[in-house]
């Protein structure tokens, strides 16, 4: 199981990647792996200011529909375009080709506060 140290994690299986004060969101290869075979990706907050915690989308796989969650306050300035027509991109790369949305962050402390990579094979159990 991929779970790259340079990334920040959260209890509900988001990654985020701070670069500046714009961050880049998506799912972890864990949750990609517990949902199975992603359909369709549906994120409606493109523009947006989102609450850290908030649903800013969700994930829908063969069997089950999954809300994602913001991992930090800020504004959804862009959603990857790819999901649209290639949603299986978030199971062959969640940490590349498969990201969700870039935020612009209202506090970069937040970040701060997510589980390490450590925290989070722990919270997983691997």
């Amino acid at each position: 199981m991929n779970i790259p140290a340079e990334l920040k994690y959260t209890k509900d299986h988001e990654w985020i990647k701070l670069e500046g004060t714009t961050a880049t969101v998506g799912i972890t290869d864990f949750a990609q792996g517990e949902l199975g075979d992603i359909v369709y990706v549906d994120i409606t907050t493109a523009g947006q200011e989102v609450n850290q915690h908030d649903v800013f989308g969700t994930v829908e796989a063969v069997k089950t529909v999954s809300d994602l969650y913001m991992p930090v306050s800020g504004k959804v300035i862009e959603v990857n375009p790819a999901l649209e027509a290639s949603p299986e991109k978030v199971n062959a790369d969640p940490y590349g080709e498969g990201w969700m949305v870039k935020v612009e962050v209202k506090n970069p402390a937040d970040v701060a506060a997510l589980l390490s990579a450590e925290q989070y094979k722990e919270l997983i159990g691997k």
